[in-house]
């Protein structure tokens, strides 16, 4: 990289290192997960975000559980109770300050508390005011409860996942939870851009089933454009022969062999199949693609993972299918220190995922573990100019929680 010889660019970065948002304070109402990796990735990106809390706890928060720690890392933490007139006080009090706030409630929720887009800008209109909800914010199932499988099934990936006739199968992870989350992400960071032109924020709004659907992008293509429905396929392209997963002699490997077919047949043995009149182009492989997938699988099937890597890597797109502890014990993806060091509440020391897009002059960070619901109820306030006996009031009246913590502190 031209400036970059000799520097690990994927090494931590500097202590003192502010990234991209820095100086942005972010409104955390998220809860689930769809919100929550927006938020995580506003915060890898350098903004102050300030998570509140119901009273109820529930969440990621209220867990000691690996999957909160990796989502709430980078945040402050407050209990507000916002169903109180003082706690949404408190609420309106931070926005004043603020520059975006994210929610994922169902849609009429916000209204129904009271902090909904037009309370937050009759208090500050250059907010950014970002949401997720399962299906839309209107539509007949706008008030549906809504969750990444249902998205899954409603907008078509279940029925192009797996081998062909077994059903409807689920991504492993939840693609529109985190796919949501992402391109929310985007939004907001153009709808910031936007604010330095017109001095306004916006509202911005995606939903599960919204992005799902979009992510279907070229199956999505094959019926809007072509009037065919896709269906499942298994480990191997639903479009392109050869492409995909084939059994080895001792495990899986994936290859994607279409750019040099006859050299690929060349280097595992099988140039014979390169001439073969079926095989011969793109069309015809495709319009034989069970008996070339057979025949590429009796030939994979002689050596073992290792041994193919070692002829095909560097010439052919191909990889190796690992299980997680492997994923991470690969020399590429130890390269890559795809994983920061943080500590945790009750934890120690534990790791968690980076944000993965390197920034050369203004890093990501991950710069704390995650906290507990109530460590920063007392901070956030003070810095909101609550004195001490306001603080202990609204603690009374049960308008928010600074947590037992705090109380030893008085002691």
């Amino acid at each position: 990289m031209p400036g970059l010889t000799g520097i690990d660019v994927y090494g931590d970065p500097p202590p003192d290192a502010e990234g991209p948002l820095a100086g942005v304070l972010v409104v955390d109402l998220t809860r689930a997960r769809s919100g929550p990796t927006c938020v995580r990735q506003l915060a890898d990106l350098g903004a102050d975000v300030i998570a509140i809390v119901a009273p109820s706890g529930g969440g990621p928060f209220s867990s000691e559980g690996s999957d909160g720690a990796n989502l709430q890392r980078n945040k402050r933490s407050m209990v507000v109770d916002l169903t109180t007139d003082d706690g949404r006080a408190v609420f309106l009090r931070l926005v004043a300050r603020a520059d975006v706030v994210v929610e994922n409630f169902r849609p009429a929720v916000k209204h129904r508390l009271g902090i909904d887009p037009d309370a937050v800008w009759a208090v500050n209109p250059r907010v950014v005011y970002a949401s997720i909800s399962g299906f839309g914010q209107t539509g007949p199932y706008a008030d549906h409860p809504g969750v990444d499988q249902i998205a899954q099934g409603l907008g078509g990936l279940m029925s192009v996942t797996g081998p062909p006739g077994t059903g409807p199968s689920r991504v492993g992870i939840a693609i529109s939870d985190t796919a949501s989350g992402t391109v929310l992400t985007q939004a907001v960071l153009a709808a910031l851009i936007a604010r330095e032109r017109t001095g306004r924020g916006q509202w911005v709004h995606t939903s599960l089933l919204e992005t799902m659907v979009n992510f279907m992008d070229f199956q999505a293509a094959r019926w809007l454009i072509d009037g065919e429905v896709p269906g499942q396929t298994g480990n191997h392209h639903p479009t392109i022969t050869p492409m995909g997963t084939f059994a080895t002699a001792d495990g899986w490997i994936n290859v994607a062999p279409t750019g040099d077919f006859s050299g690929f047949c060349t280097l595992v043995g099988a140039p014979e199949l390169a001439t073969d009149e079926r095989y011969e182009s793109f069309t015809s492989r495709r319009e034989h693609r069970a008996e070339l997938e057979a025949a590429i699988t009796a030939v994979m099937a002689r050596r073992t993972t290792a041994e193919w890597l070692a002829v095909l890597a560097g010439v052919i797109p191909c990889g190796p299918v690992l299980a997680i502890d492997e994923v991470f014990a690969d020399p590429q993806v130890e390269h890559l220190h795809l994983t920061r060091t943080v500590p945790h509440p009750t934890r120690g020391d534990i790791e968690v995922l980076r944000h993965p897009v390197t920034f050369s002059d203004t890093p990501t960070t991950i710069r704390s573990g995650p906290p507990l619901a109530t460590a920063h109820t007392r901070e956030v306030l003070g810095e909101l100019g609550y004195t001490n006996d306001e603080i202990d009031a609204l603690a009374a009246a049960g308008a928010i929680d600074t947590g037992q913590p705090d109380q030893e502190q008085q002691q």
